[in-house]
């Protein structure tokens, strides 16, 4: 599914007790730039409940290392599909 959206924060959940490989997790998708910064809170959530891997192509993305999340700025739209376990994230970028 695409969004039209400004930048995405990608973290992952507690993980279940019964599988070690796989975790929830969510993409929140905001308005502006630094997501991490934002007191408002995120426009949408995507939420997925047992992934093994989320894939990103072709985008430049920041990893915050205090609460390994991911961020991608910059964007004009972002495209998210799930395929079995894993998540896949293309878009577009300024």
């Amino acid at each position: 599914m695409k969004y039209k959206t400004k930048s995405v924060l990608i973290a992952r959940k507690k993980s279940y007790d019964d599988d070690f490989s796989h975790r929830p997790c969510f993409i929140s998708l905001f308005d502006e730039n630094d997501p991490h910064l934002n007191v408002h809170g995120p426009k949408d959530i995507v939420e997925f409940d047992k992934i093994h891997k989320v894939v990103i192509e072709g985008l430049n993305v920041d990893y915050l290392l205090p609460g390994n999340d991911i961020v991608i700025n910059n964007l004009t739209e972002i495209e998210i599909e799930e395929r079995k376990d894993h998540v896949y994230i293309k878009g577009k970028q300024n």
